[in-house]
């Protein structure tokens, strides 16, 4: 994110209140929380792939996405390489998801892999504002309240005054703004561009800004850390298409919050793989931002209902 795709941008039309609807709403949870596990699998891999660069683990992350991103792409009938009015915000959307990706990967090498994911889900409030400044989106009347609890919980994770490294949690805090600025340009490309050639570009543009740093400074992976960069890569591809089908069968609106499930599933990973636990105030924090999810999917489900399916 930041490895984490888009989560706001509403793809798929709503269902209709009826067995199939719910059916695929049903599908579309199941796919979201498959995606969760996948990208917390991820950050295992990421970790496991020890001292190797952090441009080379997003270079492997994302040359392993590509293919299959081009082959969906391709399959939904998209044209992956024209050059017209979207093609500057398609790589725009790449280089902020890549920046994302990297600070992220950061993050992950000097936190617990729970702190890293919690500041890294904080990408959705971000959304929230650069949506209000930059596509004129309205702001819910509940946005302050949620976005001063999220900052709390943020602020316990990344601890200001102890004496910590503030690089790893600054870094985690910036991936989230920058997959946030992605997310606001895959928002304004909505009905404009197939999900499948918005990922590809960001596997693409994300492969290549990684190839310079290689060129310069190389470092051969051993096999046990070479499986772990594939293993980040295949992980961050199921995570993704499970991500981009879930918005596709059910509105964002209605499955968004279970996106959240990442940030449980990289606690019990990294606690099986590397007996990690984060301190009281992570915890702490952590639940916050939950929280603030939470409250803000309930409050904006308290507005006028719209015919979708209910979940």
């Amino acid at each position: 994110m930041s490895h984490n795709e888009p989560r706001s941008t509403g793809f798929g039309a709503s269902v209709g209140r009826s067995p199939i609807g719910e059916d695929r709403c049903g599908r579309a949870i199941l796919m979201i929380v498959l995606s969760s596990l996948s990208f917390g699998l991820v950050g295992i891999m990421v970790r496991l792939a020890g001292d190797v660069p952090v441009y080379e683990k997003v270079f492997f992350r994302s040359i392993v996405m590509l293919p299959v991103a081009a082959a969906f792409g391709a399959r939904s009938g998209a044209k992956l390489f024209t050059w017209d009015g979207n093609t500057k915000w398609l790589v725009l959307r790449g280089i902020f998801g890549t920046v994302a990706m990297t600070l992220y990967f950061y993050a992950i090498e000097g936190l617990t892999l729970a702190d890293a994911t919690v500041l890294n889900k904080l990408s959705p409030f971000f959304v929230v504002v650069l949506a209000a400044v930059f596509l004129h989106e309205k702001l819910s009347k509940y946005v302050v309240p949620v976005l001063a609890i999220a900052f709390v919980g943020a602020a316990l994770v990344i601890k200001p005054e102890l004496e910590l490294s503030p690089g790893p949690a600054l870094a985690g805090l910036f991936s989230a703004i920058g997959s946030a600025a992605a997310y606001t340009v895959v928002r304004s490309l909505k009905g404009r561009e197939a999900p499948f050639k918005i990922v590809f570009y960001f596997a693409m543009v994300s492969t290549l800004a990684m190839i310079p740093p290689m060129l310069v400074h190389a470092v051969v992976p051993t096999w046990q850390q070479l499986l772990a960069l594939v293993g980040a890569g295949v992980f961050a591809t199921t995570g993704q298409l499970s991500l981009t089908i879930g918005y596709q069968l059910a509105p964002a609106s209605r499955i968004s919050i279970y996106v959240y499930a990442h940030v449980i599933f990289a606690g019990i990973l990294a606690y099986l793989f590397f007996s990690e636990v984060p301190d009281a105030l992570s915890i702490v924090g952590g639940a916050l931002v939950i929280g603030a999810a939470v409250l803000n999917y309930r409050l904006l489900h308290r507005e006028p209902a719209r015919p979708t399916v209910s979940c």
